[in-house]
C-alpha cells in the first residue's frame, strides 16, 4: 500500500529547529520557534500552572472520561475570560479541543458540513497552518489584503473594501491580537469598521484567538473579538491557551460557536460534537483542568495575570530595545515598527537572501519569510543583533 505513497514536504519550521540545536556555534540566536522565553532562553513554567497542578493531584479523584466537550468548567472559565458579558450565552456553545489548531480543525471541519466547498478568506500573509487546516477540511482558500510591506503596517483601506465585497457564505478568518506572522495589528477603531462590515455583509467571522493577554493586555487585547460578537449573528471562534498560560505541551483550546438562537446553537454543537467524536473521541483533561483551577480561584488568577503582564512587558522592552539599537546605529527610523507592533512576532520584510547570511555569518536563526519571535531576543545582546542586521542588509 506504502509504494503509493510520495514523501510529504518538511515543516520549514521543524527543520530550523534541527538546525539551530545542530550549530556548535555558542553566539547562535534563536528567533525562529514560536514559544515565550525568558532570559535564560528557556520556556518557563508559571508558577500559577505549577500551584495549580499540586492542587490537582492533592484533590484528583479519578482519571475516567470527560465526556465528549470536555472540561465543563474550563469551557466556562474561558467564555468568561475570552467573551465576558459582550454576547447572550444562550447563544454560544464551546468545546474542548487539543490546542489551537485543533480547535480551527474541529470549526473548519463544521463549517464544511454546513456549507461544502465554502471559501475562508485570510489574511495575506496569515499563520502558514491556517492554509492546510483548511483545505484539508474540504475549503476553498483565499486571501485579503493585510499587510503593506513598505510600511510594516496593515493596509486597511485595501483589506476593508475586501471584506465589503464579501458576503453570506463567506467565511473571514481573523487574528483576534497579535497577528501571526507580521505583528501588525488592527486599532480599536478599525475593529468597529471590519465588525461594521461583517454585519453588513452577512460574512461569517471566524477568529483565531491565539494570543490572548500577549498583546496590550487581557481586556485590550479582548476588544476585537467582543465588537465583533456584539453586531453579528453567528460567528466561530477558536482558542488557545498554550501561550498565555505556558501550557503549549499540554495541548489544550476551544472551539466557540456563536449562533443566531439557542436552538441553531444546539443543532451547531450537535455537529461539532459529532465531528470530535468521529477524529479523537474525547479531549485529555489536564491542561484544561489547570486552566479552570487558575481562572476558578482568586488568587491564583491574580498571580497568573502578574506573570502573564510580566512576559508581555519584556516582550515590549524588547521590542523598544531592538528598535532603539537600531535606530541609534543605522540613524534611520525604518525599524521603528518592531516597537509599534504587539504580541510574540514582527515581520521584518528582509529579503530570503538576508536571513539566510543572518543565518550563516552571525548564527541568527529566523524563518524564511524574516518573521522573527522577540522572545526569544537576548536582552544583554540586542546591540549585536542589531549589528547583525544592518551588516546583512548592506
Amino acid at each position: 500500500m506504502f509504494e503509493t505513497l510520495s514523501k510529504a514536504p518538511g515543516d520549514k519550521i521543524l527543520a530550523l529547529m534541527g538546525e539551530y540545536a545542530a550549530d556548535p556555534r555558542p553566539t547562535k540566536i534563536d528567533l525562529g520557534v514560536g514559544v515565550y522565553k525568558d532570559e535564560q532562553g528557556v520556556t518557563p513554567i508559571m508558577s500559577s500552572v505549577k500551584k495549580a497542578e499540586q492542587k490537582i493531584l492533592a484533590q484528583g479523584k479519578t482519571k475516567t472520561y470527560l465526556g465528549i466537550a470536555g472540561n465543563k468548567g474550563y469551557g466556562a472559565a474561558v467564555l468568561d475570560l475570552a467573551l465576558a458579558d459582550s454576547i447572550d450565552r444562550s447563544r454560544v456553545r464551546i468545546a474542548q479541543a487539543p490546542g489551537g489548531t485543533g480547535s480551527l480543525w474541529v470549526l473548519m471541519q463544521l463549517v464544511n458540513r454546513a456549507k461544502p466547498g465554502a471559501t475562508v478568506w485570510v489574511s495575506d500573509p496569515t499563520w502558514p497552518n491556517h492554509n492546510p487546516i483548511a483545505e484539508n477540511s474540504g475549503l476553498v482558500v483565499k486571501t485579503y489584503p493585510y499587510f503593506d510591506t513598505a510600511t510594516r503596517g496593515v493596509k486597511f483601506d485595501q483589506m476593508l473594501a475586501a471584506l465589503d465585497t464579501m458576503g453570506p457564505g463567506d467565511v473571514v478568518l481573523l487574528h483576534g491580537c497579535c497577528h501571526n506572522p507580521t505583528g501588525a495589528n488592527l486599532t480599536n477603531a478599525q475593529w468597529d469598521q471590519v465588525a461594521a462590515s461583517l454585519a453588513r455583509t452577512g460574512a461569517l467571522p471566524f477568529i483565531d484567538l491565539a494570543y490572548l493577554g500577549f498583546g496590550d493586555g487581557l481586556l485590550e487585547d479582548a476588544y476585537g473579538t467582543r465588537k465583533v460578537l456584539s453586531v453579528v449573528p453567528e460567528a466561530l471562534i477558536a482558542f488557545s491557551g498554550s501561550k498565555n498560560f505556558g501550557l503549549y505541551r499540554e495541548r489544550v483550546g476551544a472551539a466557540i460557536i456563536v449562533a443566531r438562537d439557542a436552538a441553531q446553537a444546539d443543532v451547531a454543537q450537535s455537529q461539532l460534537l459529532n465531528i470530535i467524536r468521529g477524529a479523537y473521541s474525547q479531549p485529555p483533561d489536564h491542561g484544561a483542568e489547570i486552566i479552570r483551577t487558575i481562572l476558578e480561584d482568586a488568587e491564583l488568577r491574580a498571580e497568573w495575570e502578574a506573570e502573564l503582564n510580566m512576559m508581555r512587558a519584556r516582550m515590549i522592552r524588547l521590542r523598544e530595545k531592538l528598535s532603539a539599537a537600531i535606530r541609534t546605529k543605522s540613524n534611520s527610523a525604518d525599524f521603528d515598527f518592531i516597537a509599534d507592533h504587539r504580541g510574540m512576532f514582527s515581520l521584518l520584510g528582509l529579503p530570503n537572501s538576508v536571513v539566510e547570511h543572518l543565518k550563516a555569518t552571525n548564527g541568527v536563526y529566523m524563518i524564511g519569510d524574516s518573521r522573527i519571535n522577540v522572545a526569544g531576543i537576548p536582552e544583554d545582546r540586542v546591540d549585536d543583533l542589531a549589528d547583525a542586521f544592518l551588516s546583512a542588509m548592506k
